[in-house]
């Protein structure tokens, strides 16, 4: 059974950083290519970053260089967050990927929480 646990989300000025982890189970993790998704309130979740099982980063325009995506070799994906914005502000998902860049299993935890305030 697929287990997604996020956590590291919180409240913050623009401007500052956060870092967000998430321990992912279910599934033989170093085979499978693991990303980032968020939904704003009366949003539609939206892809954020990807990260291939040999390293390669992927993101979407809107957080190029300033959020990175890294994993470990055992479980745990994390997302640095820097130079947040008030538009960030979302519930964080993380995801196996079914598909690269950005078609995931359908399998989600309970996220994890970020507001930036102006």
């Amino acid at each position: 059974q697929v287990h997604l646990v996020e956590s590291g989300g919180g409240l913050v000025q623009a401007g500052g950083s956060l870092r967000l982890s998430c321990a992912a189970s279910g599934r033989t993790f170093s085979r499978f290519h693991m990303a980032w998704f968020r939904r704003a309130p009366g949003k539609e979740r939206e892809f954020v970053a990807a990260i291939s099982g040999g390293g390669t980063g992927y993101y979407v325009d809107s957080v190029q260089g300033r959020f990175t995506i890294s994993r470990d070799d055992v479980k745990m994906v994390y997302l640095q967050m820097n130079r947040l914005k008030p538009e960030d502000t979302a519930r964080y998902y993380c995801a196996f990927l079914r598909a690269w860049p950005q078609t995931p299993f359908d399998d989600w935890g309970q996220g994890t929480q970020v507001t930036v305030s102006s």
